[in-house]
Parts: structure tokens; C-alpha cells; sequence
């Protein structure tokens, strides 16, 4: 596990990767960005902006999801994965929007959460993305990152990860470091060909270091 200046280490290091990291879905306000981040489970960045390029044309407010037909809107998105739950959970959630408040999406964690399809990582990106509330989302990249690196342990749960990098990264940071990892996971310390040779973090991480003595070892043989 890091300890404190490691932690602080890493912290720079990935200000220094990726300085300008933020959210890659593409949305014009909170209530997009929730439709976009529900669409993007088990789903790729890429593929939910093109998607929502022709989606938020056509729908704009929690009523145009709910007043159309439920076919209509499952083949708006059919080429994302899981789109008939997904198409459920859009409709339910821009009802319960409706019903109870209003229309618009609220900016707690907690109410959130309570909307359909939205867990914690969701509510998570969509209080931190659209109203500036501090928060580290856990994903696949985040997750794998902090395995990796010994921010956490191999065994933790999402959950855990998740507080782990609450009490290691200072709050005012949480978001930024969010998204930075995200990115450091995408672009660099990815899951199946991570840049381990380039890695400015390599010293610090015992994964890279196991792979690049497997990977000399392989070539000495």
C-alpha cells in the first residue's frame, strides 16, 4: 500500500499526464449528462457521443422520453448495450424527474441515487461533472488503477476502493483525480497492454514491475 508521499507522488504525476482530463461525454447540461451516464454502463465513451449526437436532437426534457413509445426510444439507442434496460430505467427516471421534482435533476447524492438505473458511481460522475459536489466515481479504470498502483488492495470492493481513495486523495481534489485516472487507465495503464516500460509511475508500482520481469524474462529464453 502507498503510503502518504507516494500517494502525493502519484497525485502529481497524473496532474502532470493529463492536466486538462474531464468528463468525455458529450452533454449541455445535467440532465444529458445523467441520460448520457446511465447509457454508458458496460459502454464506451465513444459510443454513447454518438449515440446522443441524434438522441439529445430529438429529446430534450424528461417529457419527451416519457411520452414516446418505449419501442421508439429502445431503438433510438439500440446499437448501446443492455438498451432495453436502459430504455426503461431513461423512461422511469425522467418520470420520477417529473413527479417529484419538477423536472429537474437534483444535485444531491442521495436523491440521486434513488432514480432508476442511477447507482452510486452514476450519481457520483453527475454531481461532480454537473454541480461541482466533490466525489471520486469508480469505474473499471479507476478501480484497476488503484489495484495496480497498491492505493488499494487486490481484494477490495468497488465500495472500498472508492472510501480508500476518499481518505488518500485531499477532497478538494477528489474530482480532478476522478477524472485523471480515468484517463491514466484509458490512455496509459490499460487493461490488457498497459504502458508499463513508459510509466513514470513504475518505481512505485509492484504490478509493472512483476510484468516487466516477466516480460525480461520471456525475451531471455
Amino acid at each position: 500500500m502507498l503510503n502518504q508521499s507516494q500517494m502525493r507522488e502519484v497525485l502529481d504525476t497524473l496532474k502532470d499526464m493529463f492536466p486538462e482530463a474531464d468528463c468525455e461525454l458529450n452533454h449541455e447540461n445535467p440532465f444529458e449528462l445523467l441520460v448520457a451516464v446511465v447509457l454508458s454502463a458496460q459502454c464506451t465513451d465513444a459510443l454513447v457521443n454518438k449515440v446522443t449526437k441524434e438522441l439529445f436532437k430529438k429529446y430534450k426534457t424528461p417529457e419527451d422520453y416519457v411520452n414516446v413509445p418505449l419501442e421508439e426510444l429502445q431503438e433510438d439507442i439500440r446499437s448501446i448495450g443492455l438498451y432495453r434496460n436502459k430504455s426503461k430505467n431513461i423512461r422511469k427516471l425522467s418520470q420520477m424527474l417529473i413527479d417529484e421534482y419538477d423536472g429537474v435533476v437534483p444535485h444531491s447524492k442521495v436523491e440521486l441515487e434513488k432514480l432508476a438505473g442511477v447507482g452510486r458511481k452514476t450519481a457520483n460522475v453527475v454531481a461532480a461533472v454537473a454541480f461541482d459536489e466533490p466525489a471520486i466515481a469508480v469505474d473499471t479504470h479507476v478501480e484497476r488503477v488503484s489495484k495496480r498502483l497498491g492505493i488499494c488492495r487486490w481484494k477490495d470492493s468497488v465500495l472500498e476502493v472508492e472510501k480508500t481513495l476518499m481518505k488518500k486523495v485531499p477532497k478538494e481534489e477528489w474530482s480532478e483525480t476522478h477524472h485523471r485516472m480515468i484517463f491514466f487507465g484509458r490512455y496509459h495503464c490499460k487493461a490488457q497492454s498497459p504502458q508499463c516500460d513508459i510509466c513514470p509511475l513504475l518505481h512505485l508500482c509492484r504490478e509493472g514491475q512483476k510484468r516487466m520481469r516477466k516480460r525480461e524474462k520471456a525475451s531471455n529464453v
